[in-house]
């Protein structure tokens, strides 16, 4: 069956018109159905939405892995060379420094965010062998800035403190490059830190 093509402009642009609200009406029922109807739509959503975010085979599994990685040793090393390293050298932690309480709120935010993102580093690391074998030695380094938050909030933060968390976060970045996972600092914003230490 053939339909007559419209001969005028304005019968054409009526039909297109028609075109795009049956279609944009097609597109919109289902985000209006209730919560009460037959769970087709889900049922069918649902799977493909899994399908996009979980790795299918073993070679999607390790660049998931090496993402992660990246994103988490990039950030704590953003957070630490911003609001540990920065201020420390700057003198800002020292009593009597102006804006100090802020400087060592956000410092010891920092150092936290420091700790866990790290250590999720190298769980994430855990995921593709050669960034694995590159970090294995990394555990016990990053378990001992488990401490250090509470020593930058109390002002008791030496030198060597401060120096570890650089240390620490340098050598999660040199092994991340030796496995072909390059690293860049990415600076949180102060609502990350908070979100992420108290998640």
């Amino acid at each position: 069956m053939f339909l007559a093509r419209p001969n005028s402009l304005g019968a054409r642009i009526r039909t297109s018109v028609v075109a795009v609200a049956v279609a944009g009406a097609l597109l919109v029922l289902p985000a209006c159905s209730s919560d009460k109807s037959s769970g087709a739509t889900a049922n069918v959503t649902a799977p493909v939405a899994a399908a996009t975010v979980s790795p299918t085979s073993s070679a999607d599994r390790v660049k998931l892995a090496k993402t992660k990685f990246v994103l988490n040793a990039g950030l704590a090393a953003g957070a630490t060379y911003q609001w540990i390293y920065k201020p420390f050298k700057a003198g800002t932690f020292k009593k009597g420094a102006k804006g100090r309480t802020a400087a060592v709120i956000k410092g010891a935010l920092a150092a936290a965010f420091t700790y866990n993102r790290a250590k999720a580093a190298l769980t994430d690391a855990k995921g593709d062998p050669t960034l694995s074998k590159a970090t294995t030695a990394l555990s016990s380094a990053v378990d001992n800035l488990k401490n250090l938050p509470s020593k930058i909030r109390n002002g008791s933060a030496s030198d060597a403190d401060i120096n570890q968390f650089t240390t620490v976060t340098d050598s999660i970045k040199q092994a991340g490059a030796s496995a072909g996972a390059n690293v860049t600092d990415q600076i949180p914003s102060a609502g990350q830190l908070t979100q992420m230490v108290s998640s």
